[in-house]
């Protein structure tokens, strides 16, 4: 089955940096578009960052300039690092997969259980 794994939350100063990675299994990384979401107490989830199989990629407009999402396809991961956190970056970070679990046909939105990252001022 498809397994996300995300790990590198924690606690940060605001101006701080924080990296996170996504360790994925159960389907084929190469061809699938993987990226991180968020969500904060009370909003909506939202795109942080995506990147396809064939590496382009796209953000969320309140973190261009600042995220860097990239992805290692022999390591079957996929990293997002993270520059001059505010506090409204606070809220818990979700690694996704557009992918086709193995012994399927059928793409599907995965997600992971979530890393908290929390920015303080």
């Amino acid at each position: 089955q498809v397994q996300l794994v995300e790990s590198g939350g924690g606690l940060v100063q605001a101006g701080g940096s924080l990296r996170l990675s996504c360790a994925a299994s159960g389907f084929t990384f190469t061809d699938t578009t993987m990226g991180w979401y968020r969500q904060a107490p009370g909003k909506q989830r939202e795109l942080v960052a995506a990147i396809t199989s064939g590496g382009n990629t796209n953000y969320g407009d309140s973190v261009k300039g600042r995220f860097t999402i990239s992805r290692d396809n022999a390591k079957r991961t996929v990293s997002l690092q993270m520059n001059t956190l505010n506090v409204e970056d606070t809220a818990v970070y979700l690694c996704n997969a557009i992918a086709v679990a193995a012994g399927t046909r059928y793409r599907g939105y995965y997600w992971g259980q979530g890393t908290q990252v929390t920015v303080s001022s």
